[in-house]
């Protein structure tokens, strides 16, 4: 059984020169549009249900994706530097799933959704690199989550 800080979880997220690997002339779009964006602790990223600007790759600090139910907030996860923040919406519906607020200082770099778009027409394998770690994203996601749930129910005696 994996434990989060095991080293499992570090491994399993690819490198993003490894997800972002295009040719050059996309990498220069890609560089030429990126935006650095610093955050501290509290501040909204964005919010649920905002319309996504593009992908975010966090450079600096730690953020912390939750969701808005009704009158309950559940924290999702938090996101680490080196790590892309918001796929599904970059690569589907452009409506964030969930918010992203900054746990301290930081700092985050955006690929703007036209940039993005403009890049995924000139070099289509990269949306399909992007599909491939955003399945590999919801694995590791539904993983941790059987974890929690298999230890929550061992110390309540339902195993």
């Amino acid at each position: 059984m994996h434990q989060p800080g095991s080293g499992y979880f570090e491994a399993a997220a690819r490198p993003v020169a490894e997800l972002l690997a295009c040719p050059r002339d996309v990498s220069d779009l890609l560089s030429a549009s990126a935006q650095t964006l610093p955050f501290e602790h509290g501040s909204y990223i964005f919010r649920q249900g905002d319309a996504c600007a593009g992908l975010y790759l966090v450079a600096d600090g730690r953020l912390l994706r939750r969701s808005e139910r009704g009158n309950q907030r559940i924290p999702l996860g938090v996101v680490r530097p080196g790590e892309l923040a918001e796929l599904g919406a970059a690569l589907g519906e452009p409506w964030h799933t969930c918010s992203l607020i900054g746990q301290g200082p930081g700092s985050l770099v955006l690929l703007p959704l036209n940039a993005l778009y403009r890049a995924f027409e000139a070099f289509p394998a990269l949306r399909m690199q992007l599909l491939q770690e955003l399945a590999r994203e919801v694995s590791r996601a539904y993983f941790a989550t059987s974890i929690a749930r298999d230890s929550l129910m061992r110390r309540v005696g339902a195993f």
